[in-house]
């Protein structure tokens, strides 16, 4: 007879979000994931197969907690100005609870960026081609037409969001809305 869980798993799976946002995949030792869920290495295997298995549940996890930004910047209807609230949006979500963590998402697709792990990389690659399919709907709304330029400023405004986000996890809130404003100045 198997035994009943002791824990609420989408509580551990939030415990362990926050630890591999802090400290990354490969940073992220299982000793660290039993004390940081409360819950013994048997228990993580028999709920999750592995630590892999885990972080993709994290990610599940992460994209849930993220999923009332993404609608609301999906259904915004101001053009340029959504993308930018969308960029001051992120930043809030990233400093929530645990400071200084940046974005889960793109810091999995920067340690991610060179890996074989296909099931990571078609995540990243859903959620960056999402992200730039975003920008140039928006960019629609605010009257560009050319093709090219629109995917030149998608191109842009994706590696600003990951620069931001780097910058969140180590610059100040004045350097981060100084770069926010300076990025949308002539957009």
């Amino acid at each position: 007879m198997a035994r009943k869980k002791q824990y609420i798993e989408e509580e551990v799976i939030a415990k362990a979000m926050n630890l591999f946002w802090r400290k990354g995949y490969e940073n992220t030792s299982m000793q660290m994931l039993e004390k940081e869920m409360g819950i013994n290495k048997f228990s993580i295997y028999s709920s999750f197969g592995s630590k892999h298995g885990l972080f993709l549940e994290s990610l599940k996890c992460y994209k849930s907690k993220v999923a009332a930004m993404f609608e609301k910047f999906k259904n915004a209807t101001e053009g340029v100005d959504d993308i930018k609230q969308f960029f001051y949006d992120s930043v809030e979500i990233s400093s929530e609870n645990e400071s200084e963590k940046g974005c889960l998402l793109t810091n999995t697709y920067n340690e991610f960026s060179e890996s074989d792990d296909p099931l990571v990389n078609d995540l990243m690659s859903s959620f960056m081609n999402t992200l730039k399919d975003l920008f140039i709907e928006k960019l629609k709304l605010s009257g560009y037409t050319n093709e090219g330029e629109l995917i030149k400023l998608a191109n842009f405004l994706v590696l600003a969001k990951h620069g931001l986000a780097a910058a969140s996890r180590v610059n100040t809130d004045k350097e981060i809305k100084d770069y926010i404003e300076m990025t949308f100045k002539n957009i």
